[in-house]
């Protein structure tokens, strides 16, 4: 197994995990906020979960497939995540389609709901590019 498919295994769990937020009781407040910051919503759940089997197939399939896999998901999550600094919203869960934008903004909320987007966006295309070890 390549270092690219065990990254892709490292990205099913991180993935599986994110999914997992709104189940774990403890980890949502009264309002539904997980960690009292964001809510996750179905649409959110399904892609995280679509992310993470699409991430587990990858790695068990080929390095190429896993390769492909951190570029378009890394240029997709990154690009989410961007988005979300300007409007409030990503795309991924048509959140942009579902609420008007919310402006430009780096306050501790909007970090907080965009950072891990961003983080793992940026690494699968870093991995993918800078750590492509066949």
């Amino acid at each position: 197994m390549t270092t690219l498919q065990k990254i892709c295994i490292g990205y099913f769990v991180a993935l599986m995990g994110a999914a997992s937020l709104n189940y774990i009781p403890g980890l949502t407040d009264e309002n539904g906020l997980a960690f009292g910051i964001f809510a996750l919503d179905i649409f959110d759940d399904s892609l995280h979960v679509a992310s993470a089997i699409w991430a587990l197939v990858s790695a068990f399939v080929s390095h190429r497939a896993s390769k492909f896999f951190l570029i378009v998901f890394g240029a997709l999550y990154l690009g989410d995540g961007v988005f979300g600094f300007f409007t409030g919203y990503g795309y991924l869960d048509l959140g942009i389609f579902t609420n008007g934008s919310d402006g430009l903004s780096f306050t501790f909320l909007r970090l907080a709901a965009n950072v891990p987007h961003l983080a793992l966006g940026g690494f699968a295309l870093f991995a993918a590019w800078k750590l492509d070890r066949a």
